[in-house]
């Protein structure tokens, strides 16, 4: 039996920010946004009958809000994820990923070793292009080898991915 989806979207003082979940855990979040619409749009494409919900995650809505006002946070690791339709190397990715802290960053070669795929720098880049849960999963602190940005599929792209680090007080080059 499919499970209610639920979806909330709040203000920050960069926008509008979503999460969608079931019961069982977090779906996806979309980072900030100006249009309310756009946000409510791109978050439950595709999730038959969501309902809204205010109070959904209402801790972690606080700590999201918190975030963008520049306190350092760590998102709770047990806070449940649902990586359904991923394969098991994105998901594995993608749990690593919930490791890096709050104003640290990892390049994609050094998260592939990190799970125990030397030299598989690209495919650590092409799972991070499927996070779901961008900010919860933190795979804007992701970065080549060089410093440089690498890839980043959020909506904002790399100018976003920049504005997120500096939030968290790392200014890397382009």
């Amino acid at each position: 039996m499919q499970k209610a989806t639920k979806y909330t979207i709040f203000k920050t003082r960069w926008g509008h920010f979503g999460l969608a979940a079931t019961e069982y855990g977090l779906l996806r979040s979309c980072l900030p946004g100006r249009e309310y619409e756009r946000i409510e749009c791109s978050l439950i494409s595709g999730l038959d009958a969501a309902q809204f919900d205010k109070w959904l995650f209402k801790t972690l809505q606080e700590q999201i809000t918190a975030y963008f006002d520049g306190t350092c946070v760590n998102f709770d690791k047990d806070i449940p994820i649902i990586t359904a339709g991923l394969s098991f190397f994105a998901g594995w990715v993608l749990a690593a990923c919930r490791d890096i802290r709050y104003g640290q960053t990892i390049s994609y070669g050094r998260l592939a070793e990190k799970i125990g795929k030397a030299g598989a720098a690209r495919a650590v880049g092409g799972a991070l292009a499927q996070n779901p849960l961008p900010l919860i999963i933190p795979c804007h602190r992701v970065v080549c080898a060089d410093g440089k940005m690498g890839g980043f599929s959020a909506a904002g792209g790399i100018k976003l991915k920049k504005k997120l680090l500096k939030l968290e007080h790392q200014d890397l080059g382009a």
